[in-house]
């Protein structure tokens, strides 16, 4: 089997309500989608992230100009030789960012046609199913700009809660104050028994994250994600071990070098490898394989359209608890409920939560169909 053409499809729709959240305002939701086709007629998908303040067209770009010529004419069965590949050419200009976004969507793309070529979902590929199912948490609360808070965040939370959510995860990052108040109200309003977890997004620096730790104790967190930049590891360290709440973060990390000291030196209690972003299935099971060497959690952060979602659900499968045990920690989903105009359709809305879980599909590849109509309805081919 072999590459025979390699479409990059560019999905952008403007929200009909723009939000903000601690670094900027998000004015419309965009996907990079890479479709790669193969000469036995078996077609792969993959997604690479696109954050909020991000656009499309650099990831874009690389897979068209720097990683396509590499792959034509090569066996997809390669996933591994072609990573490194990848990422050794553009290493003088990339090394993470959208580099590395590019080569995971190519690579997500790549292990979907594996899957669709042996007739098995590719968590059976990467080594099998720890679980069927998985708990996800509510990700949202962004803020609008005629929003009320902490109003709109307990309204959003009780939604979350009634709908059959029994954890999410609130957007802080606005001041320590006014953040205080959010995590105080919603707690307050989805009682003890919901999980409940905050995310900065890089907002504060160790002293001001260490007030904010030690100030919502009696809130009982679950996690705090992103307290810090990603580039202080030093300063996870310096405030790791002054709370019970887990310290979390690893979406801005990319690649198994990326995480290499975060998790050797004890930075973090769980690691948020995004799929979409930090080297697809390829380099994420060896992120993985390291967390594990050191009983270190993972929890990846997802925010993208439904092959992402769909991509992440095969990941999660195959994640080990942390240590294993009778009645081990199960990782989550991270279950995007902001706006977001073609991330369900894309997939024919083939990925919903029933019984307060989400099935991780068995079908062959990523386990999802991809709706045509869709990509070309929001989307440009380069």
């Amino acid at each position: 089997m072999n590459i025979t053409d390699l479409r990059v499809h560019i999905l952008t729709s403007p929200l009909d309500e723009p939000f903000y959240f601690s670094q900027g305002w998000v004015h419309q939701r965009s996907s990079v989608i890479v479709e790669i086709q193969t000469d036995e007629g078996i077609t792969g998908w993959g997604e690479c992230l696109c954050h909020g303040l991000q656009p499309p067209e650099i990831a874009g770009a690389f897979i068209r100009h720097a990683f396509a010529p590499l792959l034509i004419g090569r066996n997809p069965f390669d996933s591994d030789v072609l990573w490194e590949e990848m990422y050794n050419k553009s290493r003088p200009y990339g090394q993470g960012g959208a580099a590395v976004n590019a080569i995971s969507g190519i690579d997500i793309a790549l292990w979907d046609i594996k899957g669709k070529a042996c007739g098995q979902p590719v968590s059976r590929l990467l080594g099998g199913m720890y679980r069927q199912e998985v708990m996800p948490y509510a990700t949202g609360f962004y803020r609008t700009e005629k929003g009320r808070y902490p109003e709109d965040g307990v309204e959003e939370a009780l939604r979350h809660k009634e709908n059959g959510l029994r954890a999410m995860k609130l957007k802080i990052g606005f001041g320590i104050e006014e953040d205080l108040a959010l995590i105080s109200a919603v707690r307050e309003a989805i009682g003890p028994d919901v999980r409940l977890m905050a995310d900065a997004n890089g907002a504060y620096n160790a002293g001001l994250a260490r007030r904010l730790m030690l100030e919502c104790r009696e809130q009982k967190l679950y996690f705090l994600e992103e307290l810090l930049a990603p580039e202080d590891q030093e300063g996870y360290l310096s405030i790791r071990h002054l709370t019970g709440t887990l310290i979390a973060a690893g979406e801005n990390l990319f690649g198994k070098t990326g995480y290499r000291s975060w998790i050797s030196q004890g930075a973090l209690d769980i690691l948020q490898p995004d799929l979409c972003s930090a080297g697809g299935f390829t380099e994420c099971r060896k992120i993985a394989a390291m967390a594990q060497a050191w009983n270190t959690m993972v929890i990846p952060h997802v925010w993208g359209s439904g092959i992402g979602l769909a991509a992440s659900l095969q990941f999660i499968a195959t994640l080990a608890p942390a240590p294993l045990a009778l009645a081990p920690e199960e990782p989550m989903l991270e279950y995007d409920q902001s706006s977001h105009p073609f991330r369900a359709a894309l997939i024919h809305n083939a990925i919903t939560l029933q019984n307060g879980m989400v099935a991780i599909p068995t079908a062959p590849g990523l386990g999802i169909e991809i709706n045509r109509d869709i990509i070309e309805q929001y989307g440009t081919t380069i």
